[in-house]
């Protein structure tokens, strides 16, 4: 049974929704206190809490995640059926954000680490082209064969912290590229000391973004 999300609502008329997907081990109220305080006044946020299952990557405990994490290597074999199942649930939040009233374009889906990586699952796989993606300390999941849609192209804001010992540098790196490739609206940030954390700086940045890509309207 799985957690209801944290949701903040608007401070002003509702023109705009922020889904934001915590990382392995955590919760949405990880997260919302943080970006409530960034977000748009017009906006509400969703943090979501993943079901706790078994993690490869932690010996096999439970514990709140997205899909199993084998390893944090480029290479290492993925949970597909996972990070599906999950981009199922994502998509339901959006749907009832749209069937509410909020359009496809006015709709940001962000994460951190494997929350990040959903969130790029979700918003370059979605057949709706949302208003941006943000996706922090994170990396594209399937990236050897990733089932790109060709009409969902939204914004990115990818953030990396150059000093990141868990989801390295250069995975993100590779990311960038992957992505950049792709992506006609892309932003790469990375900041020197940052560990598999967040900061200031990066918080800003996420702040500067959801304004260019959810506008007052």
């Amino acid at each position: 049974m799985s957690m209801a999300p944290v949701v903040i609502q608007a401070s002003s008329k509702q023109t705009a929704t922020i889904i934001f997907l915590h990382g392995l081990g955590d919760t949405g109220h990880g997260w919302a206190a943080s970006l409530a305080s960034i977000k748009p006044p017009y906006a509400k946020l969703i943090c979501p809490t993943a079901p706790a299952i078994p993690v490869s990557l932690n010996m096999g405990m439970r514990m709140p995640s997205w899909f199993d994490l084998k390893s944090l290597d480029p290479n290492a074999t993925e949970d597909e059926e996972g990070i599906k199942k999950s981009a199922d649930t994502i998509r339901k939040l959006i749907l009832d954000e749209i069937k509410a009233g909020i359009p496809a374009n006015r709709i940001l889906v962000g994460g951190f680490s494997m929350g990040g990586a959903l969130a790029l699952y979700v918003g370059l796989t979605e057949n709706v082209t949302l208003g941006g993606i943000v996706a922090l300390s994170s990396w594209l999941p399937m990236h050897r064969s990733f089932p790109w849609n060709s009409t969902a192209r939204p914004a990115v804001l990818q953030c990396h912290g150059e000093a990141d010992p868990l989801v390295l540098y250069s995975f993100g790196v590779m990311t960038s590229a992957i992505l950049k490739s792709q992506l006609p609206k892309y932003t790469f940030k990375s900041y020197p000391q940052l560990q598999h954390t967040s900061s200031e700086q990066e918080m800003e940045d996420v702040k500067t973004f959801m304004k260019e890509v959810l506008p007052p309207v």
